[in-house]
């Protein structure tokens, strides 16, 4: 079978099996989640993944007017087509690898992924952009932090950490965080605790694919 073809047999088996599964996503949603499982070939995710009511509409909104998109792992970085940012006028960032992060997080006293999100507000890059975070609920807490504070205003937080420690507690707050409505910020996220770098970019790789008016189902580097 070619790429193509193997795309398309893909994603129909996925269907078929969320169908058996007696689920219906919501249409908007749908791409979501079958690129989610696409890449994990784990179908809790077709109830795990969760949206804030506004959150394809503002991410969208967002890549189209060329955002940044700041992200909490090298990882995450990778997986997220950088053509089609960059076709859309936009930007990637990752900052945990930056010169002296593992210094400054030391004087901090905070991890390299919160550092790499605290050096990002610095820099201008998160007001009116979209954080991804795939893999550190530290970089969560710290993006949730600057956004209480009222010195964040990103148009779209995805939060979707895996693990054991604080995943689960990062990702309720962020769900939850009151202050996300009054910086007019949407989420995504996934209960429990399930996640990754390959959850996080196919997320934002959706989005990608909408706003340039894609198929979801199109053969495409992730």
């Amino acid at each position: 079978m070619l790429p193509q073809q193997i795309a398309t047999e893909s994603f129909r088996r996925i269907r078929a099996e969320i169908a058996e599964m007696g689920l219906t996503p919501d249409p908007a949603h749908a791409p979501f989640i079958e690129r989610v499982i696409h890449s994990t070939a784990d179908f809790e995710f077709a109830q795990r993944l969760q949206f804030s009511p506004h959150a394809i509409a503002a991410g969208v909104a967002a890549l189209r007017r060329g955002c940044a998109i700041v992200t909490d792992v090298t990882m995450v970085r990778s997986g997220i087509n950088e053509t089609r940012v960059q076709a859309l006028g936009g930007t990637l960032h990752c900052f945990v690898d930056a010169n002296q992060i593992s210094d400054l997080a030391t004087q901090a006293g905070i991890t390299r992924s919160a550092m790499g999100m605290r050096m990002a507000h610095e820099y201008g890059l998160i007001n009116n952009g979209i954080v991804v975070v795939g893999n550190a609920p530290t970089a969560l807490f710290e993006i949730l932090r600057l956004i209480t504070l009222g010195h964040a205003h990103p148009s779209l937080v995805v939060g979707v950490p895996v693990g054991f420690v604080n995943v689960i507690e990062s990702k309720q707050a962020l769900m939850q965080e009151k202050a996300l409505a009054t910086a007019s910020c949407e989420w995504v996220a996934t209960e429990g605790r399930k996640g990754g770098s390959t959850v996080a970019a196919a997320i934002i790789n959706t989005l990608l694919r909408i706003a340039q008016n894609a198929a979801a189902d199109e053969i495409a580097p992730i």
